[in-house]
């Protein structure tokens, strides 16, 4: 999978790849020629006392090293904006394919590990590339250059090579193969602790109303002494190898400079090969390390590759259609035609032959004890899942025929859970109207009873909303989010309970002033309370994910034990009738 996307994501950066690599090219060579130069000037300069040749090749040095080190830095640079350029790609590519998930998709993933995967798997495959650019695109020239120049300078010493080489490596491989399995335990405790801290920052008022504290922080540190543990492991590991290296690198140092001199005391070796000799051999060693380094990165890169290719090869059960319907002949007409879901792997269905339509310009309301399958039901409706059998139509067309702009343009969502993002009131209310004027917005707002409230706000329309709306109250964020919708003037309107965190008296209101400002609208209402669905045009009630119910008020007081026993429960039969 790693080389699958580096193939895929390191294509359009073909210019800058051919750039890093002529430039370290260049600086491999210069780094591998400087050994001989320096030679030269210890056998022919200092040997023979030659002053104007040390200085003239000790120029040419110097000249070299200049160039050298501009090749690096270019290099570098070139290497850098690869690693960014396959970085941004792929955060957009991972945040792209989870923008098309439906819910299913995200909840078998889990958000803490989509935000790992999208942030510190993709920071592990950066820099990688990196490294690479920087530090592996050099090594193999080093190496292989340097296994050349030292033959060249005395071929009897070559054996040191033969034997020091192979000695790291497999060293090295020993101690990366028992890194592997601990980077892949890394990113799922990285997952772990990321989603116990989501918890707790999300559910802090809990915490505190339940004086749960203790417990959370014992869950926490829980998880983050896992993550602590594996990390002392892996860099148990990582330790281990730079001590590897660097024992071997001395010991062939000495290994060279003990026999290098029995053959400069026998003649047959000047001291200047020997050190040419030497730093060949030296130069070789550390291409070996920086390979190394390499070597420890590219395992959990590969970890962190797998991860982000999961979520890449994971298509959306919710498929856009091939051939999608774009022209409409209804407008507001809503039809279940036996329609049943089930979750994967569940033993029963959450909805089974569900069927009732919903006429233009209609209020329906959905009524049902609690896991009675309401919110899934009206989740169907926007196509957020996928009916598992039935049909389910919106403007008289099968929402899984109907183009995805088009059945979202038509429905406006109140989701059970409202939310809102960080910015400001008017930024929210022009989420689905992104050209919606300021008269706009304060009618929306009048009509969800929300404009004395941002009316008193010290900055109005521009006041800051932080994220998740957690700086207004339950009620206020709701009022909110039925506002952003209704700026979106749709024509059909979905309230997924959307009511509940408001009293009574706002509640008739809003109902009131919806149905005097929205007469055309087509209206399906999912709630609990009996005063807010009690002047429906029509009622559902759900039992089991089955209709058990479907008329007026005063019909399903005669007809539906379900929906007496609701009524019941609230209010007494005769308040009610």
């Amino acid at each position: 999978m790693l080389l699958r996307l580096l193939r895929r994501y390191l294509r359009p950066h073909r210019r800058l790849l051919v750039g890093v690599i002529f430039f370290q090219l260049l600086q491999s060579i210069a780094s591998l020629y400087l050994p001989t130069l320096n030679a030269e000037i210890i056998d022919r300069g200092v040997a023979t006392g030659d002053t104007g040749y040390i200085l003239s090749t000790g120029a040419v040095m110097l000249g070299i090293t200049v160039l050298q080190v501009a090749c690096a830095i270019t290099a570098v640079y070139f290497g850098a904006r690869v690693a960014m350029g396959v970085g941004r790609d792929l955060r957009a590519a991972v945040f792209h394919q989870v923008g098309g998930f439906s819910e299913r998709e995200v909840t078998t993933f889990g958000a803490a590990s989509l935000i790992t995967r999208s942030t510190n798997d993709v920071q592990q495959v950066q820099m990688l590339v990196l490294m690479t650019c920087t530090m592996l695109v050099s090594a193999p020239i080093l190496a292989i250059g340097g296994i050349v120049l030292a033959l060249q300078q005395d071929l009897q010493l070559s054996w040191l090579m033969a034997v020091s080489i192979p000695v790291l490596v497999i060293a090295i491989g020993l101690v990366i193969s028992r890194m592997v399995p601990q980077f892949r335990l890394m990113q799922k405790r990285i997952d772990t602790i990321n989603r116990v801290l989501r918890e707790q920052l999300s559910g802090i008022r809990v915490v505190r109303a339940f004086v749960r504290e203790d417990v959370e922080t014992e869950r926490f540190r829980r998880a983050n002494d896992d993550v602590t543990a594996t990390a002392y492991r892996v860099g148990r590991l990582t330790a281990l190898m730079f001590p590897i290296v660097m024992l071997v690198l001395n010991v062939s140092s000495v290994a060279v400079i003990w026999f290098g001199a029995f053959r400069i005391d026998d003649g047959s070796m000047q001291i200047g090969t020997l050190t040419a000799f030497l730093q060949y051999l030296l130069q070789i060693l550390m291409a070996v390390m920086m390979a190394t380094f390499m070597a420890i990165m590219i395992p959990r890169a590969s970890v962190s590759a797998d991860r982000i290719g999961e979520v890449l090869a994971t298509d959306s059960t919710v498929v856009p259609p091939s051939d999608p319907v774009t022209q409409l002949r209804e407008h507001g007409t809503v039809e279940l035609r036996d329609v049943g879901f089930a979750y994967p792997g569940a033993e029963q269905p959450v909805l089974t032959d569900i069927r009732f339509s919903v006429p233009v310009g209609r209020t329906t309301a959905i009524i049902g004890s609690t896991g009675a399958g309401k919110t899934t039901l009206v989740n169907l409706l926007p196509r957020l899942f996928d009916a598992t059998s039935g049909t389910v139509l919106v403007d008289g067309v099968d929402v899984a025929r109907l183009d995805p702009d088009l059945l979202w343009s038509r429905i406006g969502l109140v989701p059970q859970k409202p939310y809102l993002f960080s910015g400001t009131v008017a930024s929210n209310l022009r989420y689905g109207k992104p050209d919606a004027t300021d008269e706009e917005l304060w009618a929306a707002l009048a009509i969800a009873q929300a404009s004395d409230f941002v009316r008193e706000m010290p900055e109005g329309l521009d006041s800051v909303i932080a994220q998740g709306g957690t700086n207004v109250s339950g009620g206020q964020r709701q009022r909110i989010a039925i506002a952003r919708a209704l700026v979106k003037r749709p024509e059909i309107y979905i309230f997924d309970d959307s009511f509940s965190a408001l009293d009574q008296t706002t509640d008739a209101r809003l109902r009131q002033a919806l149905e005097r400002s929205l007469p055309e609208a087509t209206m399906v209402i999912v709630a609990q309370r009996i005063s807010t669905i009690i002047d429906a045009d029509q009622i559902v009630v759900l039992e089991d994910g089955r209709v058990v119910g479907l008329g007026t008020h005063e019909e399903l007081l005669e007809s539906s034990p379900t929906y007496l026993e609701i009524v019941q429960s609230q209010l007494t039969v005769e308040a009610a009738a």
